[in-house]
């Protein structure tokens, strides 16, 4: 009697989460959004040297002051500049799915967060600098699309394979809801490695509510495979840093262990070669979704809380 009454307690929870998932899907469709897009990309590679005025005018803040015209005319000649853009040009020939994948995501942005202004997207030819591929600043979104030519792409030869495999266009837009995520969530206010769990966790678990169709190797960047090994082990891994006292440690190493970009997460044990990366960030989002499993709070109200408040209340335990 117990189980049946357990198991129907379930279903009813199930079917509510359905229930509100159908509403706010139906809410999201409402919001009335023209995302504007320019493709200075193109803009500029089509120009002419006469044009440049014209283009400062429209877009001064790709023009820095201390630069003449002369710079930008010499730019529009060099080959490897034109290569550039007839690589970015051959992967991005238009930019109509990822302009509908950018509204739903800032449609979901505006739904939870009202007060929210979504930001024009201008996409850029960035040489190459993967590590700020993506620059979200108040009004202006930044788009560098020449890092997203695919993991295998001749241009990323010199970088390390690890890094690589993040530059393809399957997690352009997620690179863009974490963006979003650093204007909305504050950086952890203590050093031990659960706040900081907590804070990668949030990011995640905000991807969950704005990128509702994506899988969560796009939004957390992984493989299907590396995905699926740390959903295997997670176990395993939650057992590693119980039994080593590691969620209040502030061991200035456990961010390059487990949190930061590397091509494997370092346990010191035979199994690191097999690891992905970053599972201290895998680990805290499976928190954060537990936490909001058993907690009826909003969404703005997650981002503030405290680490040690979630992870106290949310009664994690990993999948077996």
């Amino acid at each position: 009697m117990k189980k049946r009454f357990i198991a129907v307690i379930v279903l009813l929870s199930a079917f509510q989460a359905c229930k509100n998932e159908t509403r706010v899907s139906e809410d999201v469709s409402a919001i009335q959004l023209n995302l504007e897009v320019l493709r200075f990309d193109k803009e500029f590679a089509e120009s002419k040297p006469e044009d440049i005025p014209g283009l400062k005018q429209k877009y001064p803040y790709l023009f820095p002051k201390q630069y003449s015209d002369s710079v930008w005319i010499a730019k529009l000649e060099d080959t490897l500049q034109i290569e550039l853009f007839s690589e970015v040009n051959s992967a991005f020939p238009n930019f109509e799915k990822e302009t509908t994948d950018l509204e739903l995501l800032f449609k979901h942005a505006l739904y939870y967060f009202p007060n929210y202004k979504a930001p024009k997207v201008i996409t850029v030819i960035s040489d190459v600098d993967y590590t700020n591929r993506v620059i979200l600043a108040d009004t202006l979104l930044l788009i560098g699309l020449d890092n997203y030519l695919g993991k295998d792409h001749r241009f990323y030869g010199g970088i390390e394979k690890y890094l690589a495999a993040g530059l393809d266009k399957d997690f352009l837009t997620s690179d863009v809801a974490s963006a979003f995520g650093k204007t909305v969530i504050q950086l952890p206010s203590d050093r031990t490695f659960l706040a900081q769990m907590m804070y990668y966790g949030k990011e995640l678990y905000l991807k969950d509510k704005l990128m509702p169709l994506a899988t969560d190797a796009q939004k957390i960047g992984y493989t299907p495979e590396e995905l699926e090994w740390a959903q295997v082990n997670e176990e395993q891994i939650w057992r590693y840093f119980i039994d080593r006292e590691l969620l209040y440690s502030t061991d200035n190493m456990l961010a390059p262990r487990f949190l930061d970009p590397a091509p494997f997460s370092k346990f010191r044990l035979e199994l690191d070669n097999e690891s992905p990366g970053r599972l201290g960030r895998y680990m805290g989002w499976q928190i954060v979704r537990a936490f909001m499993d058993k907690n009826n709070i909003k969404l703005n109200q997650l981002l503030n809380l405290p680490a040690d408040e979630i992870f106290k209340k949310s009664y994690y335990k990993p999948k077996k």
